[in-house]
């Protein structure tokens, strides 16, 4: 499993409509996510930035988020949400939501030291 941490801004204005959005995800966006192995998805909020958080449990990332990339429902869902969004300077040439690169886990600590 690994974990994965993104992060973007709300666009000034629109977190009312951010909120709104996500009180009521479409099924199908909900299905694309679970069947490209992500489990454990939320989204935090903090200030005026977004922090997402999941877990995957695929074992090729890039082809799943690929796989979501192509979604028709997903990308309708995407045309509604990405204009609320602005991308972070820290996001990498192509990324949208910027990723953290984890520096510490419990539980990899405690099995280490086992």
């Amino acid at each position: 499993m690994r974990r994965v941490v993104q992060e973007i801004r709300v666009r000034p204005g629109q977190l009312d409509e951010y909120r709104r959005l996500h009180q009521r995800v479409p099924g199908p966006v909900l299905d694309r996510i679970r069947r490209s192995h992500i489990a454990n998805y939320s989204i935090h909020l903090l200030g005026d930035r977004l922090i997402g958080y999941f877990e995957y449990h695929g074992d090729d990332l890039a082809a799943d988020l690929a796989a979501m990339a192509a979604d028709e429902p997903t990308l309708r869902w995407w045309a509604l949400t990405d204009p609320l969004q602005e991308p972070l300077p820290e996001a990498g040439a192509g990324e949208h939501w910027a990723t953290a690169r984890q520096i510490f886990s419990l539980e990899e600590q405690e099995q280490e030291q086992q």
